[in-house]
C-alpha cells in the first residue's frame, strides 16, 4: 500500500496529523507513506518517522494555478499512488489527487468536494466544542463507522543529535547551560498572543531563578518585532531569534530546551511534541480542540465567559483572556512542568 498524504498548510496542524500516520505506518508496516506539502511545512514532516519521502510543491494551498497543479498530478501518477489522505478541507487540495487518478482519495467533505473524493467518513456531531484535532484526523485511518483507537497516540517529532548540535553551534548558544525558549507568536492574529509585556517579565523571573541561563524569542521573521519588543522590556538579557533560525533550527532548539512558554501557536505543538517541559498560553482559542499533547504541557486558560471566541482580534478590545493571566502563573504553571520531567 502506497499512501500519499496532503498535507495541511499550518505548523500546528502538521504536527497533530502525525498520530494519524502512526497509525497508518501500525497498520500496514511495510507500506509507504509519502508527505505532499509545502515547502515550509517539509521539516515537521521530515521529523516523523514514518514518512518515507517528501514532495513538495508550493502550490498545494495556494492559488489555482490549474498548469501547474496538472504536473504536478503527472508526477504523481507516475509515482503510483494506492491512496491519498487529504486534510485540508480545500477544493483545491483535493484537486491534484483526483487529476493524478489515484483510485481511494479519503477525507473530510469540506467544501463541495463530492466529485473528488470517493471516501468520506462522516464528522461526528459538535457540541458545545470542536472535537479535537488529534482525533479529527486520527479518524481517517479508519473505515467509516469504525470505532477509533483507544487512546489515539500523541504526537511525536524527532530531531537527531547532529541536528542539535548543529542549531546551538551556528547560533553560538552555549552547549549544557539551561534553554528556556519564549514562543510570542500565533500567525492567526492579536487574540492569541500573549502580550509581550508578560513574557519580558516571565524573562526576568527566569533568569532570576535560573542565572546561568540562556532565554531565547523564537518565532518567524514577521514575530521579530514582538521579539524586540521582548527584549527591550525584559530586565534581563534575552536573545530575539524570531527570524534568524529556519524552522529546523527552531524545532531542534526547542528539541532540547529546559523549559518553553507558547502561545496557542505552531511552535506550542511542536514543543508538545518533543514532551519538553512548557506552559501553554490560550486566550481566544480552546484546549480542548487543540491541546498541547504531552504530559509535560501545563495550560493556562481563564475560561472567560467571551471565550473561546476564536476571533483574530478581541471583539471586546479587552483580551482579558491572556491580560489577567500574570507572569508569576505562568511560572509557577512552568515549574510544574519542570518537576514532572524525568531528569537528565
Amino acid at each position: 500500500m502506497k499512501t500519499l498524504i496532503v498535507a495541511p498548510n499550518w505548523i500546528g496542524d502538521a504536527v497533530m496529523a502525525q498520530p494519524l500516520l502512526a497509525l497508518l505506518r501500525a497498520q500496514r508496516p511495510d507500506g509507504v507513506i509519502d508527505a505532499l506539502c509545502p515547502p515550509h511545512i517539509a521539516p515537521v514532516f521530515s521529523a516523523m518517522a514514518e514518512v518515507d519521502s517528501i514532495v513538495t510543491a508550493a502550490n498545494v494551498h495556494g492559488r489555482l494555478d490549474l498548469p501547474g497543479r496538472w504536473r504536478l498530478a503527472g508526477r504523481l501518477r507516475r509515482a503510483g499512488y494506492d491512496r491519498a489522505i487529504v486534510l485540508p478541507n480545500s477544493a483545491k487540495s483535493a484537486l491534484v489527487p483526483r487529476l493524478a487518478g489515484i483510485p481511494q482519495r479519503i477525507g473530510y467533505r469540506g467544501e463541495a468536494r463530492g466529485l473528488l473524493l470517493n471516501r468520506m467518513p462522516a464528522e461526528p456531531a459538535r457540541g458545545d466544542t470542536r472535537p479535537p484535532m488529534v482525533e479529527h484526523y486520527a479518524r481517517l485511518a479508519f473505515e467509516a463507522g469504525a470505532p477509533l483507537a483507544d487512546p489515539i497516540p500523541d504526537p511525536r517529532l524527532t530531531i537527531t543529535p547532529a541536528q542539535a548540535t548543529a542549531a546551538r553551534e551556528r547560533l553560538a548558544l552555549p552547549a549544557g547551560a539551561p534553554l528556556f525558549a519564549l514562543c510570542p507568536g500565533a500567525e492567526y492574529g492579536p487574540a492569541k498572543r500573549w502580550p509581550a509585556r508578560h513574557f519580558a517579565a516571565l524573562a526576568g523571573l527566569l533568569l532570576e531563578d535560573w542565572p546561568q541561563a540562556t532565554v531565547v524569542a523564537l518565532g518567524g521573521p514577521k514575530d521579530r518585532p514582538v521579539g524586540d519588543e521582548i527584549a527591550a522590556l525584559a530586565a534581563a538579557p534575552v536573545r530575539n531569534l524570531c527570524g534568524e533560525t529556519s524552522l529546523t533550527e527552531a524545532m531542534a532548539l526547542l528539541a532540547q530546551a529546559t523549559g518553553v512558554a507558547a502561545n496557542d501557536s505552531g511552535l506550542m505543538h511542536v514543543t508538545a511534541a518533543f514532551d519538553r517541559p512548557m506552559v501553554a498560553l490560550f486566550g481566544s482559542s480552546d484546549p480542548r480542540h487543540t491541546p498541547p499533547r504531552s504530559q509535560l504541557a501545563r495550560v493556562l486558560w481563564l475560561h472567560l465567559d467571551c471565550s473561546p471566541c476564536f476571533q483574530r482580534q478581541c471583539p471586546l478590545g479587552h483580551l482579558d483572556c491572556l491580560n489577567r493571566i500574570e507572569p508569576r502563573q505562568a511560572l509557577q504553571a512552568l515549574h510544574s512542568a519542570l518537576c514532572a520531567a524525568p531528569r537528565p
